[in-house]
């Protein structure tokens, strides 16, 4: 099912960096997030609600792209 709130997500295994696309545009780069993290995330029913229980509090990020 499509997210009302993320359209799109990228994993980078090899530096543990997951970038996330909100709807917004805004975009983010998440640091050190577990590739077993990653994998449940997109397994998830709703993406943004696994996003902002298992991701968002927890993993340092920076903003690449502001609205």
């Amino acid at each position: 099912m499509p997210s009302t709130a993320i359209r799109a997500h990228y994993y980078l295994p090899e530096c543990r960096e997951l970038e996330v696309t909100f709807i917004t545009g805004r975009r983010y780069d998440y640091f050190d997030v577990p590739q077993e993290l990653v994998d449940a995330f997109r397994a998830a029913a709703s993406k943004g609600a696994f996003f902002n229980t298992r991701i968002r509090p927890y993993f340092d990020y920076r903003e690449i792209a502001p609205a």
